[in-house]
């Protein structure tokens, strides 16, 4: 995989685009989550490439969302970013804006767990501690089957994602949130 950029080159370019708290935030928490998921599938020599795909991956939703996807390719081959990189952020929008289909383990984490960590966000901000490092599966698998909790998490993208890995949903679930766990504290810092 060709990382052709650094992580604070990544930063800079991602708080370019972006400048909502929340979006940032959930850049930080995609990124901890591909880092830490790169480590448990033995690809940690590429967790700084699988954190930068995770930090950029949603780089033009802000200020073109009707365009998510699409739009941070052209943003990213004017910046010089490398190919494998432009490919792995753009399939996690797979079927729903772009017909880049996920290949590498990487691709199918990323899109496995883009929607997943926003669903797992809201139940953990519903929880009296508001944090992750204290929940559990069963919280988020009750609000999971709420379909109107959370309602811009796409559970049929979740669900995909879990059938592309080849895991069941729980351990899919699990791991995403021991992987938040890694990442939270960077994250509030915004």
């Amino acid at each position: 995989m060709n990382q052709n950029i650094t992580r604070e080159q990544a930063w800079a370019l991602l708080t370019q685009y972006n400048k909502d708290a929340f979006h940032l935030k959930h850049a930080l928490i995609v990124e901890g989550t591909m880092k830490y998921f790169a480590a448990q599938l033995g690809f940690g020599d590429e967790s700084g490439f699988w954190g930068i795909v995770g930090l950029l991956h949603d780089l033009d939703f802000e200020q073109f969302p009707e365009e998510h996807c699409i739009r941070e390719q052209q943003i990213m081959r004017e910046n010089g970013i490398s190919e494998d990189i432009i490919h792995a952020t753009a399939s996690h929008g797979y079927q729903l804006t772009v017909d880049i289909e996920p290949t590498h383990t990487m691709e199918k984490v990323l899109y496995a767990v883009d929607e997943l960590t926003g669903l797992i966000g809201a139940v953990a901000l519903m929880r009296p501690s508001k944090s992750v490092q204290d929940l559990e599966l069963k919280s988020v698998k009750k609000k999971y089957k709420t379909v109107s909790f959370a309602a811009g998490c796409s559970r049929e993208v979740i669900g995909h994602g879990a059938e592309m890995l080849g895991w069941e949903l729980d351990y899919l679930i699990e791991q995403t949130i021991l992987a938040m766990r890694t990442c939270e504290d960077a994250a509030q810092a915004i």
